[in-house]
């Protein structure tokens, strides 16, 4: 902590009074769920929204590894690019701080409060209350006897100390400290902190930011990890420990001007309030815990860990095992968590984290003798203690465990194979002549650190080992190497900056939105032009030829969203006689408000009247691909099975493309079942049904919601496709914003054209339908016709007819390949001809015209057993790559070895190689530089020998 400077005045009994302030003693008697509840149960008593927690993959923010505060998932609205129907919220936030920027891995299990997963309870006010309520609200929750009843006593609150920025000094932020003190913080507890450092939050470089107020808990001197018995606040000892963190977000950061990091600030018309409490902490406090591990939110899963291992007398474990037990429980609930939330184990982005967060659970695992598998175990814990505040995890059991038994058995293959690099490192280190006795060889930090990081060995086993050898370890290169690779992850997810809102449009989604017709049909007549936009600007007018966006009250424009692209078209006089502009596209600028970019054709003001049509036939290829793709999805979960879960989708006029969570390839018998499957729905002509309802009543209903998409928090249409004969009642059920057929018949065909993997654990599907479809299928049938009619075979007979051909041609193959040998055979025997002697030693270097790799490999053996002693050098061309083989007889390996006298060829047929001493092969590409390479190899020999 930095240097605070108190504000000091006698506490306000008036204050202390209107809250029923408890001076002493704190409610101990609170779960971790309970915790949870009061927070939510508070602010929704005080007009609050209780907003589900958002998924750990953020959506739609580039800027963002994993979901890490309170606030991600109402960023838009802060920014002005979303507009919500409720002015307060409150949440419990799922987080994970465990790469990028934000990064607690390794100090988790060797401290009492960091972890990789933990959740924020948070309160919001969009331009609603400001700093006086919000500090009210936190006093009443934090003190009152009402609600968790922390003493009085035990709490330090910080305000903004002041900063300069641009040339201008912020001062004080002595409203706050007015406000603390009001509602009954003792004056000499309320620390101005100064700097933009400790109590200044910014969302980024630009955008909002603004001063925060800080509520701090004195755990006590036996809290101290330094034996500080009489420190005092501001000791960063891990006595006191911040509970909540309260953002007032009063100014908007501009983009800086040359040579000014910070750039300018300017107030906010409508200053918000976005705070953030752990709740881990918050549990520890009211347990009366000094580490957040020994509170109900963890010790369930501590003690399945201890029982998983046999390590029952926990008073008997020394401080390295506790420590394991900790981050077995941590890393746990956060492999749960992002597997749940579709995160997959990979060697990139989120999948490599995760990966980095399981293996070192399972380390750790390995160091208390923990039986396999052990994770899957460890998650079935998790499950049962965080299953009644997010249900979903019930969803995913199935996913989760297979993700986690699969992720154990590799961490195994791997680490084996790192045992063996690790023999390998050190081999060379331990055949090292020591002039010295006492100076032990030192393998190179770089090294270790692959086989910490890519092999998952532990240092603290690695350094064992080299040990054991007489060996050491170059700390300094292994800990350069650990700082390399942390700043890589925290520059790979830098990311992009969110820029705000277009000002123009976050002003007129205060007071209007577009009314989306699209759902009813392509023409939307006596439209009102409410804004049109250019890049200078907002503007009253256009003239013929200009490009710019335009705002409308309503429109029968799909604009862009949910995977399904815009629809373009045309925009028309009131006449409908006159196309007035070209629609190339829409799309969403802020919430609720469309933004159509077009081409003017003619003249185009603020207040004309106009009516939109949008292209009907590539409308209704998009409605055809979308129903599709909900068809498909449905059938891919009862096919494959419920673990399926959506990860990315498009549905554009001329096919549809469906990402999706699953282990393996999806086999040809499995392809042609799901094409099956979406046909038969589509012959049933089965009418679709859309229903708008809340979100949690949806959901409720079996309608799924899927990873990237963003759904509003009151209403949600709901796309059902019906189905009798299901025991559901339905075929598929989503929640979905996009344009459907009415009856599933009007889809026509389905087809897939394609599946491949995108990533670690997801797998992609393209398909088309309509007369695209029917289009590849008379393609694909005409196609088979000819290869038919080729092999003078009946379409059923196609297959054995080739089966045949290829036989024959392997044949043929097989008999050229022996008249090959057979050819090269003689010319070996020509080739001794060509011996030469280099001191001492026969030299028989060529280049052997039309051999295959095999044949120069079965030349160079015979070869070599006829000269007895000597060196053997062949190359031959073929398909434009040069091959290379260098041989040497066993009683010359101790002077000449094979592999570098190849790599040295090698180089000038512009290609490498190696191998064993008395054999070893090469490729390269220049064919026309093989003959200087093989006169090179008398002079080679006359210098190594």
């Amino acid at each position: 902590m930095p240097h605070f400077g108190a504000i000091s005045a006698p506490l306000s009994t008036a204050g202390a009074a209107r809250f029923q302030i408890r001076l002493h003693e704190t409610k101990e008697n609170l779960t971790g769920n309970e915790v949870r509840k009061m927070f939510l149960k508070f602010f929704e008593e005080r007009g609050h929204r209780v907003v589900r927690s958002s998924s750990l993959v953020p959506t739609n923010d580039p800027t963002l590894l994993f979901t890490n505060a309170g606030m991600n998932q109402f960023k838009d609205v802060f920014l002005g690019l979303e507009q919500r129907d409720y002015k307060r919220a409150t949440s419990c936030q799922k987080c994970v701080r465990a790469g990028g920027k934000h990064n607690d891995l390794e100090n988790v299990g060797f401290t009492n409060r960091h972890h990789t997963f933990f959740e924020m309870l948070g309160n919001f006010s969009f331009g609603d209350y400001f700093k006086e309520q919000a500090i009210a609200y936190a006093m009443e929750l934090v003190t009152s006897t009402n609600w968790y009843g922390i003493p009085l006593e035990k709490l330090y609150f910080t305000v903004f100390g002041g900063a300069e920025v641009s040339g201008t000094q912020l001062p004080v932020d002595s409203e706050a400290a007015t406000y603390w003190e009001k509602v009954g913080a003792p004056k000499d507890r309320i620390i101005a902190v100064p700097g933009l450092k400790e109590n200044f939050w910014a969302m980024g470089d630009t955008g909002p930011c603004g001063p925060c107020s800080e509520i701090y808990y004195d755990m006590g001197a036996a809290a101290s990890d330094q034996d500080h018995a009489d420190c005092k606040f501001g000791c960063d000892c891990g006595r006191y420990v911040e509970i909540w963190n309260l953002v007032f977000m009063q100014f908007n950061r501009l983009p800086a001007v040359t040579g000014d990091a910070s750039g300018t600030l300017d107030p906010l018309p409508k200053p918000s309030v976005d705070t953030g409490a752990g709740l881990e902490r918050l549990a520890a406090i009211l347990q009366g815990k000094i580490s957040n591990f020994d509170t109900d939110l963890f010790k369930p899963l501590i003690n399945k860990a201890k029982w998983l291992c046999g390590k029952e007398d926990v008073e008997g474990m020394d401080t390295a095992s506790l420590a394991s037990l900790r981050i077995i429980a941590d890393h746990s609930r956060a492999a749960t968590f992002l597997i749940s939330d579709g995160v997959i184990p990979s060697n990139e982005g989120r999948g490599y984290v995760l990966r980095k967060i399981i293996r070192r659970a399972l380390v750790h695992a390995n160091d208390l003798k923990a039986p396999r598998p052990f994770l899957s175990a460890m998650a079935v814990a998790v499950r049962a203690q965080m299953k009644e505040a997010y249900p979903e995890l019930e969803e995913h059991t199935t996913r989760v465990a297979r993700v986690l038994d699969e992720e154990e058995d590799r961490f195994t293959r791997t680490v084996d194979a790192g045992l063996k690099k690790l023999d390998e490192e050190i081999a060379p280190l331990i055949a090292t002549e020591r002039k010295n006795p006492a100076e032990s060889p030192v393998l190179a930090g770089d090294k270790a650190f692959k086989l910490y990081d890519t092999y998952g060995l532990p240092v603290d086993f690695i350094t064992d080992v080299l040990r054991d050898q007489g060996l050491r370890l170059d700390m300094a290169g292994f800990d350069h190497a650990m700082e390399e690779q942390r700043t890589r992850a925290k520059a790979s997810w830098k990311g992009v900056h969110k820029e705000s809102a277009n000002p123009a449009y976050a002003k007129l989604a205060e007071t209007y939105k577009t009314e989306p017709d699209f759902y009813f049909g392509t023409a939307a007549r006596d439209c009102r032009i409410e804004a049109i936009v250019t890049k200078q600007g907002s503007v009253n007018e256009i003239k013929k030829g200009t490009e710019a966006e335009i705002v409308l009250d309503r429109t029968s424009i799909y604009s862009e969203s949910g995977g399904q692209v815009a629809d373009t078209g045309g925009l028309y006089d009131k006449s409908e006689s006159l196309e007035v502009a070209e629609i190339r596209g829409a799309y969403y600028p802020v919430t609720g408000l469309i933004a159509h970019r077009i081409v003017a054709k003619e003249d185009l003001h603020v207040g004309d009247r106009v009516a939109t049509f949008a292209d009907p036939a590539r409308r209704e290829r998009n409605m055809r691909n979308h129903t599709a793709t909900h068809l498909m999805n449905a059938a891919l979960r009862n096919i494959l099975g419920t673990h399926v879960k959506q990860s990315g989708s498009l549905v554009a006029p001329d096919h549809l493309r469906f990402d999706f969570s699953h282990f393996a390839a999806v086999e040809s018998s499995e392809m042609i079942e799901i094409e099956q499957q979406v046909n038969e729905e589509i012959r049933k002509d089965l009418e679709i049904r859309t229903d708008i309802m809340n979100i949690d009543d949806a959901l409720a209903s079996g309608a799924l919601a899927f990873f990237g998409d963003k759904y509003p928090e009151a209403n949600v249409r709901v796309v059902t496709i019906p189905d009798d004969s299901s025991p559901l009642g339905f075929f598929s059920k989503e929640l979905c914003g996009g344009t459907h057929v009415v009856r599933t018949g009007a889809i026509g065909v389905f087809k897939i054209v394609a599946e491949q993997s995108t990533a670690a654990g997801v797998r992609r599907i393209e398909a088309i339908t309509g007369d695209r479809a029917l289009a590849e299928y008379q393609r694909a049938l005409t196609t088979l016709r000819a290869a038919a009619g080729m092999l003078n075979a009946s379409e059923a007979q196609l297959i054995p007819a080739l089966e045949r051909q290829i036989e024959q041609i392997k044949a043929l193959e097989k008999q050229l390949e022996g008249l090959k040998r057979k050819a090269a055979g003689s010319q070996a025997e020509e080739l001794l001809d060509s011996v030469r002697e280099i001191k001492g030693t026969r030299v028989l270097a060529a280049q052997v015209t039309g051999a295959s790799r095999e044949t120069l490999r079965e030349m160079v053996d015979s070869l070599r057993e006829k000269l007895g002693s000597g060196v053997v050098v062949l190359a031959s061309a073929e398909d434009g790559k040069v091959a290379l083989i260098a041989a040497v007889t066993k009683d010359l390996t101790q002077k000449l070895h094979a592999g570098k006298i190849v790599q040295e060829l090698a180089k000038q047929v512009g290609g490498s190689g190696g191998g064993k001493p008395d054999l070893a092969e090469a490729g390269g590409k220049d064919t026309s530089a093989i003959e200087s390479a093989l006169r090179s190899i008398y002079p080679l020999l006359d210098r190594l020998l």
